[in-house]
């Protein structure tokens, strides 16, 4: 069975693409810092996840997550992010201790966990960032965390290069229904937004497809793949 790490797996995209794994017998490591929804989360998948609670920015938990899943892990998802302050501020009142701990768990958390996973990796691992369309536009109070999603894609970027035997592939899974997005829109009604699962077949595609390492939009592979 393929083995990988996806982490804030308790909601969202996250906990959707845990699903459409385990159905399709993959083995998992997931993560979450909220212990209860997140051991609900692995008791609704069965006996092939292993949930460890934890905040990505811990190398201990790091390490744990890579040694709950070795020897051998198949894939990565970094899915795991926070927004930063809520509401967005602009970047004039943006505090910078705050941006620090938003790059610190969207940027450098990531990079530290692949750098732990790329050992264990067999030819043709995959690494999935999980990244935002707000990495690219200039969205009035998104800079904080489109900074941080900008960062990720060029690390992404560069690391596909410097791995050629493995897939490395920024991701935007594009508007979702999810408490991160509604975070970012206090007292907003965001129901228009698709649920989470819609965004699940572009990843799917890039789990077990032969797509170059890159950046891609979700709603652009499952186009293809339908």
């Amino acid at each position: 069975m393929p083995t990988g790490i996806i982490t804030g797996a308790s909601r969202g995209l996250g906990l959707a693409l845990a699903r459409a794994l385990t159905r399709d017998g993959w083995e998992l490591v997931i993560d979450a810092r909220g212990a209860v929804a997140l051991h609900d989360a692995a008791a609704s998948l069965g006996d092939a996840v292993t949930a460890i609670a934890g905040d990505v920015t811990d190398p201990e938990h790091r390490r744990a997550l890579v040694d709950a899943a070795g020897p051998r892990i198949d894939l990565l998802v970094n899915n795991a992010s926070v927004l930063g302050p809520s509401p967005l501020p602009a970047l004039a009142d943006l505090d910078v201790n705050a941006f620090a701990r938003v790059m610190l768990a969207n940027t450098l958390a990531p990079l530290a966990l692949a750098q732990l996973v790329l050992p264990w990796m067999p030819d043709g691992g995959r690494v999935i960032n999980v990244t935002s369309d707000a990495a690219v536009w200039p969205y009035e109070g998104w800079g904080g965390y489109g900074a941080s999603k900008a960062a990720l894609d060029q690390l992404s970027a560069v690391l596909g290069q410097e791995q050629p035997r493995l897939k490395v592939y920024a991701v935007d899974p594009g508007d979702m229904r999810t408490r991160m997005h509604q975070d970012a829109f206090p007292g907003e009604d965001i129901s228009d937004r698709p649920p989470p699962e819609d965004s699940v077949p572009g990843l799917l595609a890039l789990v077990e497809g032969t797509e170059p390492s890159g950046r891609y939009r979700a709603a652009d592979l499952a186009a293809v793949s339908a």
